[in-house]
């Protein structure tokens, strides 16, 4: 058979049929060609774009923006470390060993070093300035085997407890700052080992500084110790600090950028950074927030609060009906107001709890006053010594809501008094004691002036009106008696749902009582009280008050847009009661809760106060403004038989009271007297209109450095 195409019968449908499909395969296989071709070359724009914008964002834009021609131009170098400050607190002089030791290291990287004895800084005037210094800051704190501070850094650690807790400093206090802790302490006592560095850690992160190294825990105890000797502990951590401030000068950033839960870096890269990280810090208070996004490893220490909560009401319930059923148990009267849940929580708060039902703090303008820094509104109004003043209750529990509440209501409610009772002499012996304590932490503080701590350890003052409504405290008369046998005046606001007791009470140096809204409905939205006959005992209370013989006082609370239009209601309330005096004060912010909806937009500024005394005092033709305090955003409007030939008397003579009452008790009550008995001419910087104010010339006005609006509270 000859091979030759030439022999081929292409007609032959067989023939055609194999061509036919030889074509259809060719033209496919051709097909899948372009295809995979096509597919090969936009995968490879692709990546050349995405790599181009990888680069793109790997330079910050402000430097893409300037670069000519896509090049980067040479800028001047970023300075991420300008220094490093080295706080120790020592007893022994080991933590001021370990800060000479670490200033030696870090003058060998070139960089500016300073060694601090926290007993010589003043944190209120100077640690925010560690924000914008760009320095990092390193504390070396030891603590005592009962878990103290060391007397060395008592102040400081007293003052940072206290900041991290209040609204007025927040979570951005100290952001920007680099800090680094490493505490000395004793494994042999475990409950408190190295307690004092752990919160230092806790508080500065709580202010919104960052931390740059883990917080390091040194052991004097060599049998337990890691290494051997808490020197050795000392130099693992001084390595790695000084390692994270190598990596810091050269502009290193953490690989996570900082925004891991509460400062603990989950990044492999970081895990040994913070390998000892507060344990306290993971569950800042987050279960109170009912709206609030809970973690599940924070799971375990909410729900063993709430079974605790939970243990402690059914208890209460039990003995309850036990007593309702057959007469015995402990009885309410055996209850304690204070539960372990409750003192947990306000002891937290700065709190000195007293028994099962007291307790007492420290004001804030007791401290200033001890600085020579300015006193309270009852120092420009009354004449009293902020310095030597006492805030405590004998009760905490209150029957009202308000939602201005600077304690955000974790103290006890009720309407009326189902607790076990403290005796009155117990309850004011350790409230001085407490006071003083408290007081002696100032000793050696910046600032503090000698004289008046000396006398700030001398109670002169008792505001009774801390929180709650000391009123309900069924021996109140009691107190007050032996108040005044220790020449101590007395303060006492009320909340005006007490009217009984209010008739019953005994002479006081000056008594408030708190109108915080002038019709029933903005009554029962602002103070949200319990009893349901509230607007019947609260103007029950007013005419209480008229009946009384000593000054009193409407302690009025401005709300922006809640409670200021009812000017008219105002004025007939005042003739309710006709009052020796009218506080009027814009309310102060207490930070964010749920508890209340209240928000910064409600706090009125001082000129808006000035604006709706001047209205009101236009409706009352018996009274006239007399003086202000323009820190506290406060004004006092007086009656005016206490201006004398032209000259305001809002002052009080304190030892004239206390003659006064001594009189009224030898005579069984029979001797009485009134508030122009005891009256003292008001200086003239208390005056409105003066220049000062309200601020006494005699101290030096302190303004916190990053603070926009004042929201000062008393």
């Amino acid at each position: 058979m000859d091979p030759s195409l030439d022999s081929w019968d292409f007609s032959s449908p067989l023939i055609s049929l194999w061509i036919n499909r030889f074509y259809i395969y060719l033209g496919f296989a051709f097909g899948i060609s372009l295809w995979i071709c096509f597919q090969i070359v936009i995968r490879k724009q692709l990546f050349i774009f995405k790599d181009k914008n990888s680069k793109d964002k790997s330079v910050p834009k402000a430097t893409r923006d300037s670069m000519p021609n896509g090049h980067i131009a040479l800028q001047k170098k970023d300075i991420f470390v300008s220094g490093v400050k080295i706080f120790y607190g020592s007893q022994t002089g080991t933590a001021k060993g370990f800060a000479a030791s670490l200033a030696e290291a870090v003058a060998s990287l070139d960089l500016p070093v300073a060694v601090i004895n926290l007993q010589e800084y003043d944190p209120d005037d100077h640690l925010v300035e560690e924000v914008t210094s760009k320095n990092i800051c390193a504390f070396l704190v030891a603590t005592y085997t009962d878990g103290r501070p060391t007397e060395s850094a008592e102040w400081f650690c007293k003052w940072l407890e206290e900041a991290a807790s209040d609204f007025r400093f927040g979570k951005t206090y100290l952001k920007g700052m680099g800090y680094a802790v490493f505490g000395l302490g004793n494994s042999a006592y475990a409950s408190h080992f190295n307690k004092v560095s752990k919160n230092v850690d806790k508080w500065l992160w709580m202010l919104g500084a960052h931390r740059v190294v883990a917080r390091g825990e040194g052991d004097c105890n060599v049998v337990k110790s890691k290494r051997g000797s808490i020197e050795a502990d000392f130099s693992v951590w001084k390595t790695k600090f000084i390692s994270r401030l190598q990596a810091l000068q050269k502009g290193e950033k953490k690989p996570c950028g900082g925004n891991c839960k509460e400062g603990q870096c989950e990044s492999s890269a970081e895990e040994e950074l913070v390998e000892s990280s507060s344990e306290e810090e993971s569950g800042v208070e987050d279960h109170e927030n009912p709206n609030s996004v809970v973690d599940v490893e924070d799971l375990g220490k909410i729900m063993n609060c709430a079974k605790k909560e939970k243990r402690e009401k059914e208890h209460q319930e039990e003995n309850s009906a036990l007593v309702r059923s057959t007469g015995k148990g402990e009885g309410p009267e055996r209850r304690a107001m204070i539960t372990p849940a409750l003192r947990e929580a306000l002891t937290k708060q700065g709190y000195q709890l007293i028994g099962s039902h007291s307790g007492v703090k420290l004001c804030r303008w007791t401290k200033s006053m001890l600085r020579g820094r300015g006193g309270c509104y009852k120092h420009t109004f009354y004449g009293i010594e902020s310095h030597r003043c006492m805030e405590t209750t004998p009760s905490l529990a209150c029957a009202n809501k308000c939602v201005f509440c600077w304690r955000h209501h974790t103290n006890p409610v009720g309407t009326e008094w189902r607790w076990k009772m403290d005796q009155p002499e117990m309850i004011l012996k350790e409230a001085i004691e407490n006071h003083q304590n408290m007081i002696k932490q100032f000793k050696g503080v910046p600032g503090v002036k000698e004289d008046r701590f000396e006398e700030g350890m001398m109670v002169k003052h008792c505001a009774l009106s801390l929180v709650g409504e000391p009123i309900m405290y069924p021996e109140i008369n009691r107190f007050l008696k032996l108040l005044h046998e220790c020449k101590i005046s007395s303060f006492l606001v009320t909340n005006a749902q007490f009217p009984v007791e209010i008739r019953n009470l005994k002479p006081v140096t000056q008594l408030y009582v708190s109108v915080d809204a002038s019709t029933k409905d903005s009554l029962k939205k602002i103070d949200r009280p319990l009893f349901k006959d509230f607007w019947h005992r609260f103007l029950n209370s007013l005419k209480a008050l008229a009946a009384k013989q000593q000054r009193t006082v409407y302690r009025l609370t401005l709300v922006k847009a809640w409670n200021v239009e009812e000017l008219q209601a105002y004025a007939e309330l005042v003739s309710l009661g006709s009052p020796d005096f009218i506080e009027v004060k814009g309310v102060t912010y207490c930070g964010e809760s749920s508890a209340s909806s209240l928000t910064m937009a409600n706090v009125p500024w001082h000129e808006e106060v000035v604006h709706f005394v001047r209205e009101l005092v236009a409706l009352i033709p018996d009274y006239e403004i007399a003086c202000e305090h323009e820190h506290s955003n406060c004004l006092l409007i007086a009656h005016k038989r206490f201006k004398i030939d032209g000259e305001w008397w809002t002052w009080i003579d304190y030892n004239r009271f206390q003659e006064l009452v001594q009189e009224y008790e030898d005579s069984g009550g029979a001797t009485d007297f009134s508030a122009k008995d005891y009256m003292a001419k008001t200086p003239h910087w208390a005056l409105f209109g003066a220049s000062e104010r309200g601020f006494d010339p005699k101290d030096t006005r302190y303004q916190r450095k990053n603070k926009s609006k004042d929201i000062s509270g008393c």
